[in-house]
């Protein structure tokens, strides 16, 4: 009885350590992933302003389409 009941505490403590290694490496891929979604977020305004920039100064001529 003790012996199983030693087997089962190594078995919860092996899959407890196998868990927080887990959650750590979760954890990385978490903070790197929201780095990667801030940088895009700054990239994307960017790109939008100059989007923006350059529709402001466009001039489209008033003329008719090719096929008038």
């Amino acid at each position: 009885m003790e012996n199983e009941i030693e087997e089962r505490f190594i078995a919860l403590e092996t899959k407890i350590a196998y868990m927080d290694d887990f959650i750590a490496k979760l954890q990385a891929e978490t903070v790197e992933n929201q780095k990667e979604i801030r940088l895009l977020r700054e990239e994307n305004q960017i790109l939008a302003g100059r989007i923006q920039d350059l529709s402001e100064n466009l001039e489209i001529p008033n003329r008719k389409p090719p096929h008038y």
